[in-house]
């Protein structure tokens, strides 16, 4: 499969960017790979930088494509698909519209089920994105191995069996990265309260969860373990944790993730609700 495939993006924005830098590394060649974008800055700069083809509408093109990828916003993707619709002719649709489900853009296509709905992360800017993959019934072995490919080109990638779990992929690993941004802020403002530079505590904040994540990856033992053995009773550690713990801060956390998975459920009704 490595540089034989055709695909299309339709949007051109970051994580298209990422998608495209990492294909192209290994998966499949500039010259096979299109974007459609209303941006003709934004396909210029694609043309710039990667030498891949481009155009300002869908069109005939779409047609000698394996698989297209749906990366605009979601609020705009109803109309992408009814543009979509006259093109496809057993393509694979990859989605990475946050909220729109795979069964509302197949109703939209009237029954068209060749459909992945992914659910990747920011850290795939770098290529250390995760992503949620979910496949309809019309999409064989051979397309979710197609699928599974393109998305492994920005991280790691997990196969889900229903459809529904996408929304706890998205508030755990979707909206993760902000979570974690938001305890280095807390870290940052702490060491600056404690006498330490704003360099010092961003160095030391970001450096931190770095190495416990490495830690955490590499590591034989669940993460539990790894928190009990820096957690001396009497000590600093365990002076933190017990202040976290009668602050409520982990049913906190988890309270936030599941307010997180249930709008993403609203944002799949809301959606799914246009005609």
């Amino acid at each position: 499969m490595q540089n034989k495939l055709k695909i299309a993006f339709i949007g051109g924005g970051n994580m298209a960017n990422a998608l495209i830098g990492g294909l192209i590394s290994g998966l499949t060649s500039a010259d096979h790979i299109h974007v459609v974008d209303l941006n003709q800055q934004s396909l210029t700069k694609l043309e710039t930088d990667f030498g891949v083809t481009t155009s300002l509408a869908i069109d005939a093109r779409l047609l000698q494509m394996d698989a297209i990828i749906l990366a605009v916003k979601p609020q705009n993707l109803r109309d992408v698909v009814s543009q979509l619709a006259p093109h496809l002719q057993g393509q694979l649709l990859i989605s990475i519209a946050a909220g729109i489900r795979a069964t509302d853009m197949a109703r939209w296509l009237n029954g068209y089920e060749k459909i992945v709905r992914t659910m990747p992360n920011t850290p795939a800017l770098i290529g250390r994105g995760v992503t949620g993959l979910y496949a309809m019934a019309g999409v064989s072995a051979t397309e979710k191995q197609m699928a599974e490919q393109i998305m492994q080109a920005v991280g790691q990638t997990t196969w889900l069996e229903q459809e529904n779990l996408l929304d706890a992929v998205t508030a755990v690993s979707g909206s993760g990265p902000a979570y974690v941004f938001y305890f280095i802020e807390a870290m940052q403002q702490a060491a600056q309260e404690l006498g330490l530079t704003a360099d010092q505590g961003t160095q030391l904040a970001i450096a931190t969860f770095n190495g416990a994540a490495q830690l955490a990856l590499h590591a034989t033992e669940p993460v539990s373990t790894l928190r009990e053995r820096v957690t001396s009773k009497g000590g600093t550690t365990y002076a933190a944790l017990s202040s976290m713990e009668a602050a409520g801060i982990k049913q906190a956390i988890v309270d936030a993730i599941k307010a997180a998975a249930a709008r993403g459920k609203e944002l799949g009704d809301e959606f799914g609700q246009q005609a």
